[in-house]
């Protein structure tokens, strides 16, 4: 195996954190709707700490992106 096909196999590994990422975002939202549902008196705190919680997640998507391209540029 060159080193351009494991450069290209160890960026896709590193880009495999995007599907947690993902997955976590979908979960934060589905959380932030059926409490919403359950108890609408509650959304201004609800809705703060799932933006917090997005943006955290997201924050991990982007690590692992930044990665993936650090090993399929550098």
């Amino acid at each position: 195996m060159d080193l351009a096909s494991a450069r290209e196999i160890g960026a896709g590994l590193a880009a495999i954190g995007v599907i947690g990422a993902g997955v976590g975002i979908g979960t934060i939202f589905a959380a932030l709707v059926n409490s919403v549902a359950r108890n609408p008196a509650a959304r201004e705190r609800v809705f703060g700490l799932a933006i917090l919680g997005f943006a955290l997640t997201e924050a991990v998507a982007l690590y692992a992106l930044v990665i993936a391209f650090i090993i399929l540029f550098v």
